[in-house]
């Protein structure tokens, strides 16, 4: 793997930023990463910074506000989505086909387990629950896409096992409540959001409904969740991010000057900026010159805080 790399963000950022406090409605652009697949937004707040992947560019990206400068280390394949480790220095990977930890400062990757061998899927889209254990899902990389994938937990002592959940054509919105006791969860293709109660022993029962897109455009994608209950979602090719409360009530939207932002974390010094990445992928020459800013890292400042980022708590063997 090669070192990392260092590159500097968009100069508009800051101005930005401090200026979005007056429209809630709109975010704005803060890096100019045009990431093929951006993903994975994750706000750091032990070293506050922000991290995300580029899924089809296979790199890990990292950037710092103060400094407002992004940092990126090339991935031995691609790279879908990832967790913060109780552990600083390392990160919980979810490559294509494989979990494995990452050693921020060697760059070492060390595997811990294969994911779905033998069929056509990779991993997607992943957070840690409130103990502290991975949850993850997996998607069809067939065309068209099958539901024929799974959602999984990696377990603190590095054992893997499959949730009785549907099996989803492309897992997203991989999210849980302030208390731990409610797990979010979708199939981006069906534009519903489901839930499922979740208990602290890993146990999962009660799968239902939680809302279903009412906009004629869009799926959902990423998910966060803030301190009041509140489940914000990006909506893949609706450019939109909306919250719902935990009735699954809309309460909230944010405009995003691009087609298709893909996951959300709410982070800064107060936890209270709106991260949101997008892609570039599926979008032609055409669709690219009325849509420059695809592949980019937006911010919004909305009136909600969100909640520091649950870690992984298991280490790699010694």
């Amino acid at each position: 793997m090669s070192g990392a790399a260092v590159v500097q963000a968009n100069g508009q950022a800051s101005g930005q930023q401090s200026g979005q406090r007056n429209a809630k409605a709109r975010a704005v652009l803060a890096i100019d990463a045009k990431c093929a697949l951006g993903e994975g937004a994750t706000w750091c707040a032990r070293s506050g910074r922000f991290y995300w992947t580029d899924i089809e560019g296979a790199r890990l990206w990292r950037y710092d506000p103060r400094e407002k400068r992004s940092t990126w280390w090339t991935m031995p394949e691609r790279l879908a989505t990832f967790a913060l480790c109780a552990d600083p220095h390392y990160l919980l990977l979810g490559l294509a086909s494989r979990l494995a930890f990452f050693d921020l400062a060697t760059g070492d990757v060390m595997p811990i387990v294969d994911v779905e061998p033998g069929l056509n899927t990779r991993v997607n889209d992943g957070r840690c629950d409130r103990q502290g254990r991975f949850v993850f899902g997996t998607k069809d990389e067939g065309t068209p896409v099958r539901p024929i994938g799974g959602f999984y937990r990696l377990d603190r002592d590095l054992t893997l096992e499959r949730l009785p959940l549907p099996a989803p054509a492309i897992s997203n919105s991989i999210a849980f409540s302030p208390d731990g006791a409610t797990m979010y969860f979708c199939d981006s293709p069906t534009r519903e959001i489901r839930v499922c109660d979740y208990g602290a022993d890993g146990r999962v029962g009660n799968e239902r409904l939680f809302v279903r897109l009412a906009d004629a455009t869009g799926e959902p994608d990423g998910s966060t969740v803030d301190t009041d209950g509140g489940l914000w979602n990006a909506h893949w090719g609706g450019g939109r991010v909306v919250r719902y409360d935990a009735n699954g009530v809309e309460t909230e939207r944010v405009t995003v000057p691009t087609a298709q932002p893909s996951c959300v974390a709410l982070g800064g010094a107060r936890l209270s900026t709106l991260y949101v990445t997008s892609a570039r992928v599926g979008l032609d020459a055409d669709a690219l010159r009325t849509d420059p800013l695809a592949g980019g890292v937006f911010i919004a400042t909305p009136a909600r805080r969100g909640l520091p980022e649950p870690l992984f708590e298991g280490a790699p063997r010694r």
